[in-house]
This record gives structure tokens, sequence and C-alpha cells, in this order.
């Protein structure tokens, strides 16, 4: 646990730190007023989640199956030695984020899912038509559950993605090609405007839940007993069995999400 704590307080950070802090004039009570939309902090939350999701399937389950690793729907069960596949990735953020204090909703639907729970039915399978064509993201208030709701094309960005949908037992369509709208990530918050705090907590609450499975990954390797474990420091599976380190992902991920999600917040001061 203190492994994880301190590689959290290191990508939670991220936000204020990538930058030189908090924006000049940024004051704690100013940073109580309503400085965004709902629909701004899912969208800046969502670019980081597409950012992170697409480095681990193309960097990390990608490149770590060419060198021999394996990844699997059960490989939190005892007797399998693998990764997490990059949809039960984005489960285990989920998971983190709802066990956390931020009232921040995640999850990932489709039409033809490879668990029938996840198929989108009524409003989302409305929008999610709309999304298949345009790929563009589609805001509503879902008035049943009472949350603003975001819902963003999942595109088969790697063909780890493909391969493994297609070859699925379960799956209900086996045709998929790099490219297509697989599905959709849908993000959902009980407010429609957040303060620059409530903004930073959003995305320090993101940022946790790819420290936790991404850790959670790393101790399962640590545990395996029948399979060869990748040699786990600096280097990246496109240079042999090898996987970085929790620091050397999430240092991949500030580098690639903190400019962009910093732009958002200084224009906010």
């Amino acid at each position: 646990m203190k492994t994880i704590f301190k590689i959290s307080i290191i990508l939670v950070s991220i936000v204020l730190t990538s930058c030189g802090g908090v924006p000049e004039g940024k004051t704690d009570a100013a940073s109580s007023d309503n400085a965004f939309s709902v629909e701004e902090v899912l969208e800046m939350v969502a670019a980081e989640n597409d950012i992170t999701r697409t480095l681990y399937t193309k960097a990390i389950v990608g490149k770590g199956k060419a060198q021999g690793m394996k990844f699997d729907e059960d490989w939190r069960k005892d007797d399998v030695e693998a990764g997490p596949l990059p949809a039960l990735f984005l489960r285990g953020v989920a998971t983190s984020i709802q066990k956390g204090p931020v009232p921040l909703g995640l999850y990932l639907g489709s039409d033809f899912p490879i668990n029938a729970a996840n198929k989108f039915v009524g409003k989302q399978a409305d929008l999610f038509e709309e999304i298949k064509k345009d790929q563009e993201p589609k805001f509503f208030y879902d008035e049943e559950q009472k949350l603003h709701t975001a819902m963003f094309a999942d595109l088969a960005s790697a063909g780890a993605c493909v391969t493994c949908h297609n070859d699925h037992k379960q799956t209900s369509k086996s045709d998929w090609k790099l490219g297509d709208v697989m599905g959709a990530t849908t993000w959902q918050y009980p407010k429609d405007s957040l303060s620059y705090k409530e903004t930073v907590a959003v995305l320090n609450s993101y940022a946790k839940g790819t420290v936790d499975i991404y850790v959670e990954y790393l101790n399962e390797i640590e545990a395996f007993e029948n399979s060869e474990k990748p040699e786990i420091g600096e280097k990246w599976p496109a240079e042999g069995k090898y996987l970085p380190t929790a620091e050397v992902f999430l240092d991949s991920v500030k580098k690639l999400t903190s400019y962009k999600t910093m732009k958002h917040l200084v224009a906010a001061k």
C-alpha cells in the first residue's frame, strides 16, 4: 500500500507541477468559483483517458504480446498469469474512481459488447448511432440518474483490440477492423459546473485510477510462479521482454497529457 500511495502522489501532482503550480492569481477564494462547465471537464478527463489507454494498448499490450507476454480477461484469477486487457485496464480505473470521494462515473459500452451487460440501451443507444457516424462526443442529462453524461467514441486503435474482440469466444461481432468505432466511454458527474479545485480533483481521481490498476498489474507479475517474468525497469516491451516501472509508465503519460490539460486550466485564471 505504501508503494501505491507514493506513486499516486507523483501522478496526482501532475496537473499543478507541469507548469509551475497553480496559475497566477488563482487564490483559494477564486478557485472556489465555478470555472468550468461539466462538458469542458469531462472533455478534459476523456482526452487524458484516450491518450493513456492508447499508450497502454499499443506500447504495453500490443508490443508485450509480441514478446510473449499474456493478457487475459481473467487476469486476476490465481491460476491465470497475465495482465489486464485494455478494456479491463479501463474497468480498473473506473473501480478506483468509484472507491474515491470524487463523484465521477466512468464505464465503457457498445452495441456489440463482449459482456452483454455493457450493451447500450435507450438514449445512449440512439446517441451511439450518431457517434458511429461522426465520432463526435455527445452530451446529455440523464434524468433517471440525475447525472450530466458525456459519451466519447472508443476506436479500434491497435491490432491487439481487433484481434481480441474478433477471436473472443463470446463475441457477437467478428469482423472488427482498425479504426472502427467499437464503443464509447461514458463519463458522468452530478453538477453542471465545477470550480477550479473540483476540476483538478476530477483529473486527479482519474490519474490515481491509472496508478492503481498499473501497480496492481505489476504486483500480479511479481506473483507469477509458472511464467517468465518480464524485467521491470526503464525499458519497454518494444525493446524485449521488459515492462516499465509505474514511475516510468506514468512519466510517459504525464508528458503526453499534461500540456493540453494545463492549457485548459490556465485559461480559467
